[in-house]
């Protein structure tokens, strides 16, 4: 199995949430509706999700910087994300690195409205558990952040083996825990997440399924 990474553990540390207020609110119905994936989850009212998920210049070019440089990524190499949403970290990427030809799938059809006209040819409609219909190795890297936990775990072993097959390196990001606080704060905030795993249940999943690449656990402390 690959590295641990930390790209985005502290982007991920700068929003502040109230975790009983969301466990307090509906919670049932707006998961409900935040599992459609549509406007509301994006850009509707907090209690379904982002709560207006916008393209900020420069917000994730930190991390941007950090995959480009740790993949030693450059002109023309081949990058697929895997539940992509609105492509935001991708446009950053291509910002860096103009030459790299980027790719990208979501279940969400709103979300992809938002991929810039000019990248647009290389993004569509798909379901990360579903065969990815790229050859062995043809990507020189495969993301995929915040959108595995949200499988269950069946769809999980399908989305890793795929993501094993297609891609060079790897990188996964997904929501976690390391002790109870955490897995409270988790279930409190989390809407569309159907795997609860530990950090040390990751890693075995991880090592189980076969899958060879890195790895980063978001925390709700």
């Amino acid at each position: 199995m690959g590295l641990e990474r930390k790209f985005i553990t502290k982007l991920h540390n700068s929003t502040k949430r109230d975790y009983l207020a969301r466990m307090n609110d509906s919670k049932v119905k707006c998961m409900n509706i935040a599992k459609k994936y549509g406007k509301d989850y994006w850009d509707g009212n907090r209690r379904y999700g982002y709560g207006g998920y916008k393209y900020i210049p420069g917000r994730w070019r930190d991390v941007a910087k950090k995959i480009i440089k740790t993949y030693k990524l450059k002109a023309n190499s081949k990058i697929l994300d895997v539940g992509c949403g609105k492509g935001y970290l991708l446009r950053e990427i291509k910002i860096l690195e103009p030459k790299i030809k980027l790719y990208g799938f979501d279940t969400s059809n709103y979300a992809l409205k938002f991929i810039e006209k000019k990248n647009k040819k290389n993004f569509f409609i798909h379901k990360a558990q579903d065969k990815f219909p790229f050859k062995k190795n043809y990507f020189d890297l495969a993301i995929s952040l915040a959108t595995l936990h949200n499988l269950e775990i069946f769809d999980l072993h399908s989305s890793l083996s795929e993501i094993q097959r297609v891609a060079k390196k790897k990188y996964i990001m997904v929501e976690s825990y390391r002790n109870n606080k955490e897995l409270f704060n988790l279930q409190c905030w989390a809407l569309t997440c159907e795997t609860f795993f530990s950090r040390n249940e990751w890693k075995w999943f991880y090592k189980h399924s076969g899958y060879q690449g890195d790895y980063e656990f978001i925390y709700f402390v």
